[in-house]
């Protein structure tokens, strides 16, 4: 905490020498990603708080850093002492950034941000605050270039191919249905500056960023005209000849601006605003067609290769969960194993599958009241040694070539309480709910979300977290276009997409639970009366602990649901197990 009130006071020092009055730090990059390199984290050196969502305002005299439910814990923990005070965002009473700048700020103060860490839609909303509050905006702001020592270097790995047979569709196919997008909006060329969507366009992979591989990079796309911009450092043989076979140019990454200024004023030029930086868009020139980009809507919908490898890699991650748990029954007796060893584990049992390129997210691992603490992540002097009693929280998900997992299991270890066993059936509930619903075309995540929270708003208690977001196929763990959640997402629910299926129930200082599954989406029938009807397919493939459940609260529905499902798990894994282990499944699947 000494460290980054000195990285405070430095970044403080900086705005007094250019008369600036306030800095908003976003806790991302100029690719506008979740999940960052550690050469862009400069909230994080600059606050102490590591989670994937936070933004920081700085003033000379006052510090905040806003986050979400997900990190209220977390971030009240490593805020402490570190000169910045926790605002949790969504609650009544706290305020938001504007409404704090405005209490705190005399009028003509400058408000200033790096606008390359800025997606122009946020930066224009920002200008048009200051605008209307008396406040002046600046976007070349750049404190992090000069005040953070030892900055980390930019990623270096190179890149690598994604194999079309596990993609299952062609770079030059993509290029097409993206140029047909870019067409029929009236645009000649997109810019695009999403790693993810530069990634699935391209058919490329890399190491640049932990638990997505995705390569940093650039992309400009026009017909007969596209170029990649990335360190050529990270290019390899394999790389320059697989985008050379599509006519891809590549040019040196920090070239990226200097390009987009010399584009002809004549062109039209897609974009969009949310992923973009204000920094980028700004350089250009020419005309500018703020959009959706149409790559996002495309990966959202796998083809039935990535469906199938989704199908496999879930088989061989249920095998690592066996023997992961199983390991884990096997040793709490001896208090000899802790949080940390359960991740350790994790990627151990991960690795003995194939096509594993690491994990898709930092495994949440949360023994009793760490449990509660929803993004919750262990550390040597944070991790709780497990004891066989108490619930244990476990979210994980593996980086595999032909897909990318993501589970949630909340099992007991020892002697279940009444109150444990009531609270982990209400979740369970609504996580079956949802997965069985059937649905009309055209119906969105928002109106099904209510399914998933029924039983816990029926007794009074709620999750905050959405109930579930997209899956990205060996690409991110987190993606849209889709969503399933309280707030509204226009977005409509389509065959192809894959959606997480996790409610939850937090209780600050005694236990958290949360069951989470994959679904796909799925044709169910159609009528000429009525339409199409769709439902989900469940892909995940892992067994609900039985001790936590409560069997006189479950409808016959219920039972029967579980019943199959434990079925289908207990035949899809038992091949690719030992005998011992599969008696030990077995037992887990049992009927009830």
């Amino acid at each position: 905490m000494i460290e980054t009130r000195q990285n405070l006071e430095a970044l403080r020092d900086a705005m007094r020498r250019v008369n600036v009055d306030a800095v908003i730090v976003p806790g991302t990059d100029p690719h506008q990603s979740e999940y960052v390199s550690d050469h862009w984290k400069f909230r994080d050196w600059l606050t102490g708080f590591t989670g994937s969502n936070g933004t920081a305002v700085v003033t000379l005299d006052q510090a905040g850093l806003w986050t979400d439910s997900r990190y209220f814990l977390q971030a009240g923990q490593q805020l402490e002492d570190s000169g910045f005070e926790l605002v949790r965002e969504g609650i009544p009473g706290e305020p938001s950034i504007e409404e704090w700048l405005l209490q705190n700020l005399e009028d003509e103060a400058v408000i200033a941000v790096d606008g390359r860490l800025f997606s122009c839609m946020e930066a224009n909303r920002l200008e048009r605050f200051c605008g209307e509050n008396g406040f002046m905006f600046a976007t070349e702001f750049f404190p992090a270039d000069k005040i953070w020592t030892n900055r980390p270097a930019r990623p270096a790995a190179p890149a690598f191919v994604h194999d079309e047979e596990l993609a299952g569709e062609t770079v030059d196919s993509k290029l097409e249905r993206v140029l047909e997008a870019v067409e029929a909006n009236g645009a000649d060329a997109m810019f695009i500056a999403s790693l993810d969507e530069i990634a699935w366009l391209f058919n490329l992979r890399g190491d640049d960023v932990e638990f997505t591989p995705v390569a940093i990079a650039f992309a400009f796309v026009k017909e007969n005209d596209c170029s990649i911009f990335i360190d050529k450092g990270k290019v390899t043989d394999e790389v320059e000849k697989h985008l050379k076979k599509y006519g891809v140019r590549v040019r040196e990454y920090d070239d990226v601006i200097h390009y987009l200024e010399r584009r002809s004023e004549h062109e039209t030029v897609m974009l969009d605003p949310s992923r973009v930086s204000d920094t980028l868009a700004n350089s250009l020139p020419c005309m500018k067609l703020y959009t959706s980009s149409p790559i996002v809507a495309l990966k959202g919908i796998k083809n039935e290769v990535q469906i199938e490898g989704t199908r496999r890699a879930m088989e061989r991650d249920g095998v690592a969960l066996v023997r992961m748990f199983k390991w884990i029954e096997e040793n709490v007796a001896g208090g000899n194993i802790n949080e940390v060893d359960v991740w350790e584990r994790g990627k151990q049992e991960r690795a003995r599958g194939e096509n594993y390129r690491g994990d898709s997210f930092a495994m949440i691992c949360g023994y009793r009241e760490h449990g509660a603490i929803v993004h919750y992540q262990a550390d040597d002097e944070s991790a709780s040694t497990l004891h066989p009693e108490g619930i244990l929280l476990v979210d994980s998900g593996g980086q595999y070539l032909d897909g990318t997992t993501d589970i949630t299991r909340t099992i007991t270890l020892g002697n279940p309480t009444e109150q444990e066993k009531h609270d982990f059936t209400l979740v369970l509930k609504g996580h079956l709910a949802l997965s069985r619903a059937k649905f009309p075309a055209g119906i969105c995540g928002v109106n099904l979300d209510l399914l998933a929270r029924q039983p816990l708003w029926n007794e009074g208690m709620n999750f905050l977290h959405g109930t579930g977001h997209g899956v990205g196929h060996f690409l991110s763990c987190h993606e849209g276009p889709h969503s399933i959640r309280m707030q509204q997402n226009p977005t409509p629910l389509e065959p192809g997409m894959i959606v997480s299926n996790e409610p939850g129930l937090y209780k600050a200082g005694e236990y958290g639970i949360r069951t989470e599954n994959l679904l796909l989406v799925v044709e169910d029938k159609k009528t000429e009366e009525f339409g199409e009807f769709y439902k989900f397919e469940t892909l995940t493939l892992y067994p609900y602990d039985l001790e936590l459940i409560d069997r006189s609260m479950l409808s016959k529905e219920d039972v029967e649901q579980i019943n199959d499902y434990h079925r289908e798990v207990r035949e899809r894994l038992t091949p690719f197990l030992t005998a011992e282990e599969a008696e030990w499944l077995a037992q887990k699947t049992k009927e009830i």
